[in-house]
């Protein structure tokens, strides 16, 4: 534990901290993550300090794209940055606010990052804010959780294995902007798509992260030989250079991909990761945006069908013209207001009653 780099730190805190802390991979084994801790000023409030847990979206597969690595100019400084702004108005109102790297992001020598494997990001979303109890005894049991893209289907995992995860701990709300979903229909669709797309650097993201660690993927039975040898280029870059140039930028999808290779083992995976199946104890919150190319508006309508189908509480709004990146700085006020109102312990509101709900 060390303090914060600048570039990583919120201003607004009293304290930044960089934090190495212990997780558990999906096969119960202890693995180290880095992550950051945001303690604010002043004194707690009875309770303690309220803690929000923030998942992040992509910034690659590669250890050196951790979020705590970020510096200004580095090639996901224009998402981590503003996603910084965002956090530093939350620890100014007072919360505690913790950031994980995720297993496999920050720390060299481990596994690769469980790319969208919801169970493997939620348990590196709870476990930093276990290490930031131990190290600030100021900050109290309950928490909140927010996150973006690949972080707003992390999000709703952490909310999901919270309860059981973190037992002594009080799961109030979540809020998910543009919740990732729906990688097996884009995997299934990528394999007949003759134009490049940036849906397949995601893709072969997910391939590499099951792969990793479910014996049953073999990638060279999925695989062509010239996707194969390009595999590295998304293991070393991050994800603004990986779709901005090279291979992958220029990659036909359905070059890639084997005639008739079996998909089913990968098709089951990417389906138990899906957001739309989650089980959530308390009330959430899921924004998209109506102009977001990157997660399609349709594809988070059939996520929040889902999830109220499954009894979840959902507050489900598309905010117009919106892309994939503005969802959350227009959404922001509604957000913060929406995680004040569960910490103040007031009712939430849902519109699954409207069937495919919108606001």
């Amino acid at each position: 534990m060390r303090d914060a780099p600048t570039a990583v730190a919120l201003p607004g805190a009293a304290r930044n901290l960089l934090v190495l802390y212990q997780s558990l991979t999906l096969e119960g084994v202890p693995v180290a993550v880095s992550g950051t801790v945001s303690i604010p000023r002043g004194r707690p409030p009875e309770g303690g300090w309220p803690l929000i847990t923030w998942t992040h979206g992509t910034t690659g597969i590669s250890p050196a794209c951790a979020p705590s690595l970020d510096v200004p100019g580095g090639t996901e400084h224009y998402y981590l940055g503003p996603s910084r702004e965002r956090l530093d108005g939350l620890v100014r109102l007072g919360y505690a606010v913790v950031f994980s790297d995720f297993q496999g992001l920050g720390v060299t020598g481990g596994s690769i990052h469980p790319f969208l494997q919801g169970e493997a990001e939620a348990r590196g979303a709870l476990d930093i804010m276990r290490a930031a109890r131990q190290i600030d005894r100021d900050i109290g049991e309950s928490y909140a959780v927010m996150g973006h893209s690949e972080g707003g289907q992390a999000a709703l995992f952490t909310a999901q294995f919270g309860p059981s995860y973190v037992p002594e701990l009080s799961l109030l709300g979540t809020v998910a902007f543009a919740p990732a979903s729906d990688m097996a229909g884009r995997i299934q669709g990528l394999t007949s798509t003759a134009e490049p797309s940036g849906a397949l650097v995601y893709a072969m993201y997910f391939l590499q992260s099951v792969a990793s660690n479910h014996s049953d993927i073999d990638l060279r039975r999925i695989l062509t030989p010239q996707a194969l040898d390009h595999l590295p280029q998304t293991q070393r870059e991050c994800v603004s250079p990986t779709l901005a140039a090279g291979y992958w930028a220029t990659a036909i999808p359905r070059d890639q991909f084997i005639a008739g290779a079996d998909l089913a083992s990968v098709m089951q995976l990417a389906l138990a990761n899906d957001p739309g199946r989650v089980r959530i104890s308390a009330p959430v919150f899921i924004m998209q945006g109506s102009a977001d190319v990157t997660v399609p508006p349709g594809g988070t309508d059939l996520v929040a069908s889902s999830m109220c189908a499954n009894g979840n509480e959902l507050l489900y709004s598309v905010l117009p013209g919106a892309d994939h990146e503005s969802v959350v700085q227009q959404g922001n006020e509604a957000a913060i207001a929406w995680v004040q109102a569960r910490f103040q312990r007031l009712a939430a509101t849902s519109n699954c009653s409207a069937g495919a709900p919108r606001q």
